[in-house]
């Protein structure tokens, strides 16, 4: 009821956005409600649930297509982390603003010419009287613009030619002097990804995350969280759910069976995917899964609105629905970003490959 309350008759088109739509106002509602931080303690803040609650609400909220963009990455990535790897302090300062819908977080992974290569990135923090300075440049960064702090990975020591050495995780607070965000508009006209620039920003000694040093391996282990979700294979549901009930109870046989396809193809990654929730219940840190999960999923993810438009391509003395046409244009323009958030898939399959002991 209440997701059904706070969308009301938003057009599918919209709706297609889910994780990807930002709204503020839907986030506090849901706050409000104890439903961001179901997986953080009460101490803290949330919930003191486990993950298999969140992933009963996530997949609730993805098949309506509600905009959760605004706490999501905090919900699913940052709060854990801190919870995990942050101090005492940091658990006490950020972990209840983040549950009470207050502050919202971006990922501060990807840089111009690195990609989803993370161990090439070059941003930098270095030590200084009081704490550290740090310098550099994250791109595709989503929602910088509308976040209130960024976990930015970062080299400590080193140079990018030392790969995995000398990474560390910092909180950065994005009012700081010297730091710039500029959004990117891509071809739909959203400007949802955004360019960050660090010139000479001054960080407290306590924005550190974790053990400087470490930061390879909390990021792996933030990027599980990240790739192992239903949002890795639900990003079109909403196109699909509509064009499943404008075929009604008898479709024509060839779109029945198309249907049927694209069923049989969600149904097992689903529960992939509760059975990933189940290692992270437990945990664990299912790396190597979340990598194959991610890599399948959107596959799927671009493939619904591909066999969708062929479906209406094939039968033009029919009519199309407009709202079935203006959600399959928006997936269609945006569903190669499916590939690159999170990883692209050369990056995913290198790290199977190292998983299964392949290379």
């Amino acid at each position: 009821m209440f997701i059904a309350g706070q969308l009301g008759n938003l057009p599918a088109h919209i709706r297609a956005r889910t994780w990807a739509g930002f709204d503020a106002d839907f986030s506090r509602a849901m706050a409000e409600r104890g439903w961001i931080g179901l997986t953080i303690p009460r101490e803290y803040g949330g919930a003191g649930l486990d993950a298999f609650a969140r992933f009963v609400l996530v997949e609730e909220l993805l098949a309506a297509g509600a905009p959760v963009a605004a706490h999501w990455i905090g919900d699913r990535q940052s709060a854990p982390l801190i919870l995990h790897y942050g101090t005492e302090e940091q658990r006490r300062s950020f972990l209840p603003r983040i549950c009470n819908g207050e502050l919202f977080f971006c990922i501060g992974m990807s840089e111009p010419n690195s990609g989803s290569d993370l161990a090439s990135v070059r941003t930098r923090a270095e030590r200084v009287e009081g704490g550290w300075k740090l310098n550099g440049q994250k791109i595709w960064t989503t929602y910088a613009h509308k976040s209130h702090y960024m976990i930015a990975l970062v080299r400590t020591s080193g140079t990018s030619e030392d790969r995995q050495s000398g990474l560390s995780q910092f909180l950065v607070d994005l009012s700081l002097p010297g730091v710039t965000v500029r959004p990117i508009m891509i071809g739909t006209g959203d400007t949802d990804f955004n360019e960050v620039f660090f010139e000479d920003v001054s960080l407290p000694d306590d924005a550190l995350v974790g053990v400087e040093g470490n930061g390879w391996k909390q990021v792996n282990a933030e990027l599980a969280f990240e790739r192992s979700g239903p949002e890795r294979i639900y990003s079109s549901l909403v196109l699909l759910d509509l064009w499943a009930k404008l075929l009604g109870p008898e479709p024509e046989p060839g779109d029945a069976a198309r249907l049927g396809r694209l069923v049989a193809r969600l149904a097992p990654l689903r529960e992939m995917s509760i059975a990933m929730t189940a290692l992270l219940a437990r945990g664990a840190s299912p790396i190597t899964e979340a990598a194959l999960f991610k890599d399948m999923g959107t596959e799927i993810e671009q493939q619904i609105p591909s066999e969708i438009a062929d479906a209406v391509a094939m039968r033009p003395e029919l009519a199309a629905d407009p709202e079935l046409l203006r959600t399959l244009a928006y997936l269609m323009q945006f569903n190669h970003v499916f590939s690159l958030r999170g990883g692209t898939r050369e990056i995913l399959r290198g790290m199977i490959a190292r998983g299964l002991g392949l290379r």
